[in-house]
């Protein structure tokens, strides 16, 4: 007789986080993350008065039944009344005999004129135009540009790569766009291995010839962990949002 295995389910986020307090000894601090709604529910709590409110958001069933919810939801913009206008079903969540309206699906916010500060004006932040943080010179003469690959790629790849569809539209391995001018000067073949240098690293890419990208520039998908072994660490002095989208990289051909 033939043996079926199944292969094992994959942990949730929400098992995977509560594994983790667990072997670091405080998983008593997450005695109240019963379930991922009961977590949405603490998420309520500690959204309220801030920009991303979503105190509104009853539950997971009004989700389903909004088919969707744009936030800020405020509890103070979800009417309740008797009235069958609008009405999504009660849950455990909800008073008996109330009924609560749904939120409009589509808001523009700020329509208003006031902005998340104290005067309600809005704020630009901005500064004089500076160079990049690491321009190419003699020994590591490309400019190394990244950013998205495919369409069947998001950032990366912590969901878009558990999905064995779309795995299937992209490339397995990483690889890198040259310019047909650059590559012909480094002797570089399509499909070729390649080292890319950084300060930081060096990874292996397969060559991609293309005209897409200029000479002197490079491109290598940020969805693959690879890359960021090479990028140089910036950052937005006012967000602290990191900036990985450029830095000074050398091409050679992997012989054998």
């Amino acid at each position: 007789m033939k043996k079926i295995s199944r292969r094992p389910a994959t942990p949730s986020d929400f098992n995977i986080f509560k594994l983790v307090a667990h072997y670091w000894g405080c998983g008593a601090m997450f005695k109240e993350w019963t379930s991922p709604e009961a977590v949405f529910q603490i998420m309520k709590k500690v959204s309220k008065d801030q920009p991303c409110d979503i105190t509104g958001i009853r539950d997971y069933r009004m989700l389903d039944d909004c088919g969707g919810v744009q936030w800020p939801c405020r509890s103070s913009e979800i009417e309740v009344s008797g009235s069958e206008l609008e009405q999504s079903p009660t849950s455990g969540n909800s008073e008996p005999g109330t009924h609560h309206s749904k939120p409009h699906q589509e808001r523009r916010l700020f329509e208003d004129g006031r902005f998340f500060h104290a005067d309600g004006r809005a704020k630009f932040m901005f500064e004089p135009p500076r160079d990049a943080p690491e321009i190419p010179d003699a020994q590591y003469p490309f400019q190394l540009l990244t950013g998205r690959g495919t369409s069947a790629q998001w950032h990366t790849q912590t969901r878009t790569g558990k999905s064995a569809v779309l795995r299937t539209l992209y490339p397995e391995k990483i690889y890198i766009e040259i310019n047909p001018v650059d590559a012909q000067r480094l002797v570089i073949r399509a499909q070729q291995k390649v080292a890319v240098s950084s300060r930081r690293g060096t990874i292996h890419a397969t060559a991609f010839i293309t005209g897409t990208v200029q000479a002197g520039q490079v491109f290598l998908p940020m969805h693959y962990e690879e890359t960021n072994r090479l990028t140089f660490p910036a950052f937005d002095p006012y967000s602290r949002q990191p900036s990985y989208k450029a830095c000074a990289v050398s091409v050679t051909p992997v012989v054998g």
